[in-house]
């Protein structure tokens, strides 16, 4: 559900960006030849746009934010209920990453 979640949040980064971006342009190629009002709604368009991306920026980082601590806390109790299987599994890890780095 998480990961759906994050997933959609991204698409709708991603798209936001991309329209962003997509207006810019426009208004770079066309500030030469735009009229006074033609300009002002094109300009109201991307500090719309803007404002969206920042918005989904926002919400992505505190969607992010919630998960990583909610890792924390449960990667927190699972060492506090199982402090020997913890003690092993870093042990094979560091092993494996070990082995892996001198190999090279």
């Amino acid at each position: 559900m998480a990961r759906k979640t994050a997933k959609n949040a991204q698409e709708i980064l991603k798209a936001d960006l991309q329209a962003l971006v997509s207006d810019t342009e426009r208004l770079l190629e066309h500030s030469a030849s735009l009229a006074g009002e033609q300009a002002e709604e094109l300009r109201a368009q991307i500090k719309l746009r803007l404002l969206k991306a920042r918005e989904s920026l926002e919400q992505t980082k505190e969607s992010l934010q919630i998960r990583g601590e909610a890792a924390v806390i449960a990667t927190e109790d699972y060492v506090q209920a199982n402090p020997w299987q913890s003690v092993g599994i870093a042990a094979g890890v560091g092993f494996l990453i070990g082995l892996l780095a001198t190999r090279r």
